[in-house]
């Protein structure tokens, strides 16, 4: 005689988790204000420039002959008393936006803007500092080189 099968409970769906969304993900002035300009400001002073003052603001653009009323967001990294300096602008108020970059000396200001990181698909915090210590670097700015 064939033994009857009982049927098996059915385990209830097990809950998923609830996956913290990533920090490039936050609303743009928290990501910039919470954690890239802090994360920048300890790579720079790891990399040489312990005196730095970095600050994240809207302003206008101090390209010599740029419109005063375009106002753009900026990461404004200044040290030796003014006497260095570069910009990182943020056209679209998005990480993944349209960036760029500028840099002057002897306190005057910048004369032109470079495109930022235009070939990334996806920009990461660690990959903007990155980025903005490789153009500083090149400048012969820190104390890697």
């Amino acid at each position: 005689m064939p033994e009857e099968t009982k049927p098996t409970p059915e385990k209830p769906p097990a809950a998923k988790k609830v996956k913290e969304p990533a920090i490039e993900d936050k609303p743009f002035a928290e990501f910039m204000e919470q954690h890239f300009t802090p994360s920048l400001k300890t790579a720079l002073s790891t990399a040489g420039l312990p005196e730095i003052d970095v600050t994240f603001q809207k302003q206008s653009l101090p390209i010599v002959g740029a419109d005063p009323s375009e106002q753009c967001w900026q990461v404004v990294g200044t040290w030796q008393k003014g006497q260095r300096q570069f910009n990182l602008y943020f056209w679209d108020e998005t990480i993944g936006g349209n960036k760029g970059f500028s840099y002057a000396t002897g306190g005057s200001r910048p004369s032109t803007i470079e495109s930022f990181m235009i070939d990334e698909r996806k920009v990461s915090l660690d990959l903007m500092v990155r980025y903005v210590l490789q153009r500083l670097n090149g400048q012969k700015w820190l104390i890697l080189n």
